[in-house]
């Protein structure tokens, strides 16, 4: 995609980094491979697959003689992959947010860029069969993950699973705690990366809230976000006028850059004169938001809460969260401007559909059978670790800490291509840890003993 300036070029590949490790992933397009020659359990295998219903069923070579099978279900396109040697057992897999108007289909190779962090490609190495299914739609979509995802996991069982185990990342880590909670007996041990373990009112909160104050202290600047400024709207279209999904891609991420541009300019502000205003305006919107006060913190957030309220909107019925009669406090500001304050933020009020329909997917309620497994940055630039920490609260509420093992990992940064400023990531784990996470879930389901306190580091 092209830009009128080298620095919104650079930021949209900054942009896309920040969101491979929560967004559904992106399809290679490669040339198709021949069909492999399938042995007899594989041959098997595809045979079954069609018998259950799987539609436009391909064959692909996997790793060390394996078998990779794409179809759909129900109209749903899914991958799967079995190593040469199946044990049996399976590792399910749940992507994360995605910009709406985000094509819908996952990578047709499970063991390709699929946001697992490389818990998929761990676990088929261990010779677990391992996949994931597209969602019904982009953006919101914790209900059709869950649907989807449980779907995929009953035509597992049916060509043969034993066990099966689910994981997810950002949202996905909602759609974990979902079908853990509302389907105690399907899943054999749960994985959440950066998820959403609380839930969608207190995360959707603070977007809110910082995406208000922020167009409150940035009016008549130079640093305001661009389109609709109703908190309640999308601020730009996702969708290319014309309709040409052939240029979706280039014109989302065009107004990704449009949104982050004035946001990175008044950090680059800030960063010039720490004691003046564009420096104040980055604390207040920060400690509003409950992130912390650097460009990756603010960028990310206020990209996802102003191009997909349309869409949260109408995937719940109705606005998920109100601040009618909310008092802001809010730091490095007199009494006075904080009253001005108050008195000039939008108000909006939540819809009473939305919020039980956000409860239901999915607000924790600590009630889960299932081994649970969570792994969570100290800082995240769009998940906040307050979500795991409430979680853990959840749960002992619930007198369920036996099922729940949590790992708070290093916070880390990657580099934005805008004049050496670096920025926290969302989902930061290294392969490694990813690794050791999987491992301590699947000694746990096996051997029945909670891991150890320092499992995952």
């Amino acid at each position: 995609m092209r830009t009128s300036h080298a620095a919104g070029s650079a930021l949209i590949k900054w942009a896309a980094v920040m969101l491979l490790a929560s967004a559904a992933p992106v399809i290679a397009a490669d040339a198709p491979a021949a069909p492999p020659a399938l042995s007899a359990p594989q041959a098997a295998i595809v045979t079954r697959a069609k018998a259950l219903g799987a539609s436009e069923v391909t064959t692909r070579a996997a790793p060390g003689g394996g078998l990779i099978l794409d179809g759909k279900l129900a109209g749903d396109q899914f991958a799967l992959a079995f190593p040469a040697t199946w044990n049996h057992d399976a590792l399910l897999f749940a992507h994360g947010y995605s910009t709406p108007g985000t094509p819908v289909a996952v990578a047709e190779d499970p063991l390709d860029k699929t946001g697992s962090g490389g818990a998929l490609a761990a676990a088929y190495a261990e010779g677990f069969a391992v996949g994931h299914s597209a969602y019904d739609k982009a953006g919101m979509g914790v209900q059709t993950g869950a649907e989807n995802t449980l779907r995929l996991r009953d035509f597992m069982v049916k060509l043969g699973t034993k066990r099966v185990y689910v994981s997810g990342a950002s949202m996905g880590g909602n759609i974990v705690l979902s079908l853990i909670e509302q389907h105690p007996t399907a899943f054999a041990g749960a994985l959440s990366a950066c998820g959403v373990t609380d839930g969608w009112e207190s995360l959707f909160g603070q977007l809110i809230d910082m995406r208000a104050a922020y167009n409150l202290l940035t009016v008549g600047t130079p640093y305001a976000l661009p389109g609709e400024q109703d908190l309640a709207r999308t601020a730009l279209p996702v969708v290319p006028p014309s309709g040409d999904m052939t240029k979706g891609e280039a014109f989302r991420w065009a107004q990704i850059a449009r949104i982050a541009t004035p946001v990175l300019a008044l950090f680059k502000a800030a960063n010039a004169n720490p004691g003046g205003r564009e420096a104040k305006i980055v604390r207040q919107v920060a400690a509003i938001g409950g992130f912390e006060p650097e460009p990756a913190s603010l960028a990310f957030p206020l990209v996802t809460v102003t191009l997909g309220a349309d869409d949260l909107r109408e995937t719940l019925g109705g606005q998920i969260y109100g601040n009618v009669g909310k008092v802001y406090s809010i730091p490095e500001m007199t009494s006075q401007e904080t009253d001005a304050f108050n008195k000039g933020v939008q108000r909006i009020a939540a819809d009473p559909v939305a919020v039980a329909a956000a409860r239901r997917w999915h607000q924790a309620t600590g009630r889960f059978r299932t081994p649970l497994v969570t792994i969570h940055n100290r800082i995240d630039s769009l998940v906040p670790y307050a979500q795991s920490e409430v979680l853990g609260r959840i749960v002992a509420a619930a007198g369920n800490q036996s099922r729940l093992a949590q790992y708070a990992l290093p916070a880390v940064k990657a580099p934005l291509p805008i004049g050496g400023v670096e920025g926290y990531t969302h989902c930061g784990f290294s392969p490694e840890q990813t690794g050791a996470a999987w491992q301590a879930l699947r000694s746990w389901v096996e051997t029945g003993k909670r891991p150890a306190i320092d499992a995952v580091r």
